[in-house]
């Protein structure tokens, strides 16, 4: 393909239940997929400076792949926000649809958060993951100065979005070009409304993923503009502290979008990256991946059983375990171990696991079971198909704090839910038998659905 002539086709996949956008192009031999940032449009991207030749550099080394998420661009809208979860099958669904295996991942901004949680949650399709001016958590908090609060962001949206005076904020070297302001404005018109804008900014204000970068087991490269106003070097030094055996690469410029500047030195160190052997820890990291585990508990159940008898108990058993693996079905959970009146299960997604095990409650409480359940996300280790490690410790100690018929969540999985409306009271920090430090919990309330 040609690209000087034209931009590449724009294909659509379907990803639960909605048409994402995706193009694909360039020959090399290793697969790349960009993820963007919080604005993305396939097709507007080729009229801005300094897209094109960018993406013509790049399809002589890779085969490119990028897309609109969900909500963004030429894929579809819908009500919400996207979770990470869901982006995260959008990537998958992408992947899936232009064939490919394993690739080298360039997460972006906002997207960066996404890209580190897929590359844990993933490490099999992921080869080498490159974060490019991105965070570890949306928002300004009291432990991470990096970022402004979300008050300055959201004035920023409503004073700002889609008129020629936010682009210089992205692109200040481009502050005294009005029509190429004027085009960036159009840009931002194109990909989300301000009031779209305001929801994302407002539901990625929950991001946090930090807890999870220290589970990133393929090699990582982090890349930061030393001059950028939008993601501040702060944040790319977090990071580089965060995930193990990660490089650092702090270039100079000012433009917060990866194509515009001095891109040479970005496609330089992308190449350099891309092509090296990997190392022997990276290898190593086998069977290891981030999970959501849940682990479920009949309250009183000698009690129960003593009431209803052998036969009535073990009809009772028999509905229990049919509600609850219809459940783990439909929300993609996977179980590992049932000890007869418990489930030991694992998820790609917590928010995916949260649903599951409200939905579990609700199902077993109309058939006179009341059971207690509890979550955590952290790395596991397969072991044929058993898993192990200290997230499943983790995740049995929480459920054994949680209330009859509550849903309880460590903070680790609580962070990672951002835009999935799912409420969580705070239950206060508890020593969990075993696991050291203190731990805060939550008790996670789930919107029922319908």
């Amino acid at each position: 393909m040609d690209l000087a002539a034209s931009p590449p086709e724009t294909r659509y996949v379907e990803s639960d239940g909605l048409s994402i956008a995706y193009q694909c192009f360039g020959q090399g031999k290793q697969d790349l997929v960009i993820v963007p940032g919080i604005v993305s449009h396939l097709e507007a991207n080729w009229q801005v400076t300094g897209y094109k030749p960018l993406m013509q550099q790049l399809a002589q080394h890779f085969r490119v792949i990028i897309f609109d998420k969900r909500g963004q661009g030429l894929s579809d809208r819908f009500e919400g926000v996207p979770t990470l979860e869901q982006r995260m099958d959008d990537v998958r669904a992408v992947m899936q649809a232009a064939g490919s295996a394993r690739a080298v991942l360039f997460a972006t901004s906002e997207g960066g958060a996404m890209g580190a949680l897929f590359t844990a949650t993933h490490p099999e399709v992921v080869e080498r993951l490159v974060l490019m001016n991105a965070m570890a958590r949306f928002t300004k908090a009291p432990d991470y100065p990096h970022m402004p609060p979300l008050e300055r962001m959201l004035r920023g949206v409503a004073d700002t979005w889609g008129k020629p005076e936010a682009i210089p904020y992205f692109a200040p070297d481009r502050a005294d070009d009005a029509a190429f302001c004027e085009l960036g404005a159009r840009y931002q018109r194109l990909t989300g409304s301000p009031s779209a804008m305001r929801r994302v900014t407002e539901a990625n204000a929950e991001i946090d993923v930090r807890a999870i970068l220290p589970q990133i087991r393929r090699p990582v490269l982090i890349v930061q503009r030393r001059g950028d106003q939008v993601v501040r070097c702060g944040n790319g030094r977090y990071l580089a502290d965060h995930v193990p055996g990660a490089t650092y690469l702090e270039l100079p410029g000012r433009d917060h979008m990866f194509f515009m500047g001095d891109v040479q030195p970005l496609v330089d160190a992308l190449l350099r990256f891309a092509s090296a052997e990997a190392p022997a820890a990276a290898a190593a990291a086998g069977g290891r991946f981030l999970s959501t585990v849940l682990f479920t508990d009949i309250v009183g159940s000698t009690e129960l059983a003593g009431r209803l008898g052998d036969r009535g108990w073990r009809d009772l058993l028999q509905r229990f375990h049919g509600l609850c693996r219809a459940r783990l079905g439909e929300f993609r959970g996977r179980e590992i171990d049932t000890a007869g009146d418990g489930y030991f299960a694992i998820f790609d997604g917590p928010a995916r696991a949260m649903r599951c095990a409200a939905a579990m409650v609700a199902d077993l409480r109309a058939i006179g079971i009341v059971i207690r359940a509890g979550l955590h996300t952290g790395e596991v280790e397969a072991l044929g198909d058993k898993v192990s490690g200290m997230a499943v410790h983790i995740g049995a100690r929480v459920m054994s704090k949680a209330g009859d018929g509550e849903v309880w969540v460590s903070s680790t999985a609580r962070d990672l839910v951002a835009g999935s409306g799912i409420v969580f009271e705070e239950r206060g920090t508890h020593a969990l038998k075993g696991v050291p430090g203190e731990w805060a919990l939550f008790r996670a309330l789930v919107p029922q659905e319908g």
